[in-house]
């Protein structure tokens, strides 16, 4: 029996490591930071400006998933690629350094724009390089590469900050970037140009811009809401609502919202599974230390065992081949659902706590199996001059998801502490609210399939 090739075969090991480096760098500032971030404001007297890094990341990430769409369409990875990289050395270079908080601003903002142009280059490396067959196997890769900062990047960057100095958190992480710039070159010099025509795509980072304005302004919108402050609430969630539907209508595939089959809905689902498993996720521990008396250490180990889970999915799903991937994404989605029905049942009055390590492997697994499989699914049902745009938005929907999930569960927990919401009443609602989403997309997921394959997906 002739064995199957791997993604570390001589042609595509330097591809392989090159990839595995540049999402590794990127996994570990995006978890680093919240470790620096303490240490950062009081250094630079920006207490008052605390949540500003996170919102200019948050928006210019989605200004360079915009701009990296059709560029990397019209030029191929390369130039994005090393743009991105260069870019977020620099956004690195700036935070490390900075002596004023706007400074460390503008270095975040430059991060999440880089981040956002790389990361849309590595998928359609991944589509230009690797054969279909390896394509799970490659975005596999990617998924492995986020696990690992995951369950060390928290100790290692607590270690520097503690030790060195908070700046090097940013700083130390320039000469790996450039490595990782540097290990992809070989595979960007062969890959081709897919040679798209200029069209009139120069809005789309515009309205990047405003969909990544409605998400702040939402985020506003929410703590206003807990606040008691129903002006200021209305005014700026309804700005909100606004700028990101207009935003997201031009970004996102016509049809994305009517689950229309083949790739709308996939972006959907994507969106659909990523907003509830970072709400969940952002109340895991403060769930444990609020019902269930857990210590600071013991509350967040069940965030690595999901992890863990993370990269359990990911490996097995660039292994099964005998099942559709429509199969094992509906199979990673029903994974989620018992995940966060698991979670609701844990926040009742006298549910044991223990539980939420063996919960958060499943959910971890669910999300592993369901990541990499919309990546698949976006690349193989893409023309190669549409890999970027349609790459583009599978990240777009995923990180404005993101941001909206974890936004509502902290307007959630925030009723809580005004006493009009009992917590743990707060946290079950929250998870049958998780587990219903992630159900319907269940229900959803034959229709991610090309519409030519309607009668036999699976």
């Amino acid at each position: 029996m002739q064995r199957s090739p791997s993604v570390f075969s001589p042609q595509w090991r330097l591809t392989s490591v090159g990839v595995a480096v540049a999402i590794s760098i990127f996994a570990f500032e995006g978890i680093a930071v919240a470790t620096a971030m303490p240490s950062a404001v009081r250094d630079l007297d920006g207490l008052a400006f605390f949540g500003w890094p996170y919102s200019a990341f948050l928006v210019m990430n989605l200004v360079g998933l915009g701009v990296a769409g059709q560029w990397c369409d019209r030029v191929g990875p390369r130039t994005p690629l090393l743009t991105g990289i260069a870019v977020f050395t620099a956004g690195l270079l700036m935070a490390g350094t900075a002596g004023h908080m706007a400074v460390f601003v503008l270095g975040r903002g430059a991060q999440g724009f880089g981040v956002g142009l790389a990361s849309i280059a590595v998928f359609q490396l991944v589509a230009m390089v690797y054969p279909p067959d390896l394509r799970p196997k490659a975005l596999a890769i990617i998924s492995t590469a986020y696990v690992l900062p995951a369950l060390v990047g928290p100790m290692i960057s607590g270690t520097i900050t503690a030790h060195v100095g908070w700046r090097w958190v940013f700083l130390g992480l320039v000469p790996v970037a450039v490595a990782g710039g540097l290990t992809l070159l070989p595979a960007l010099r062969t890959a081709p140009a897919p040679g798209r025509s200029a069209e009139s795509g120069s809005r789309r980072p515009l309205f990047a811009l405003l969909a990544g304005v409605g998400v702040v302004m939402l985020q506003a919108g929410g703590n206003a809401v807990v606040a008691g402050r129903t002006v200021l609430a209305v005014l700026a969630l309804g700005a909100g609502l606004l700028a990101l539907g207009a935003g997201l209508r031009e970004l996102l595939p016509r049809g994305a919202t009517r689950l229309r089959r083949g790739v709308p809905s996939v972006v959907a689902v994507r969106g659909l599974l990523a907003g509830p498993f970072y709400a969940m996720e952002s109340i895991v521990p403060l769930t444990l230390v609020t019902l269930h008396g857990f210590g600071t250490v013991a509350s967040g180990v069940p965030l690595l065992a999901g992890a863990l889970g993370w990269w359990a999915g990911a490996q097995a799903q660039g292994r099964i081949t005998a099942v559709s991937r429509q199969s094992l994404l509906r199979w990673g989605l029903l994974a989620l659902v018992v995940c966060f029905a698991g979670m609701a049942a844990l926040s009742l009055p006298g549910a044991p706590g223990w539980p939420v390590y063996l919960l958060w492997v499943v959910g971890g697994f669910g999300m592993g199996m369901c990541v990499p499989t919309t990546g698949v699914l976006v690349l193989d049902q893409s023309a190669e001059d549409e890999t970027g745009r349609n790459s583009s938005a599978l990240q777009i929907s995923d990180v404005t998801a993101a941001g909206l999930g974890t936004s509502g569960a902290g307007v959630i927990v925030g009723a809580t502490e005004g006493g009009g919401l009992d917590f743990g009443a707060g946290m079950a609602v929250l998870g049958l609210a998780a587990a219903a989403v992630c159900a319907a997309a269940a229900v959803c997921a034959s229709r991610t399939a090309p519409p030519a394959e309607r009668a036999v997906a699976g």
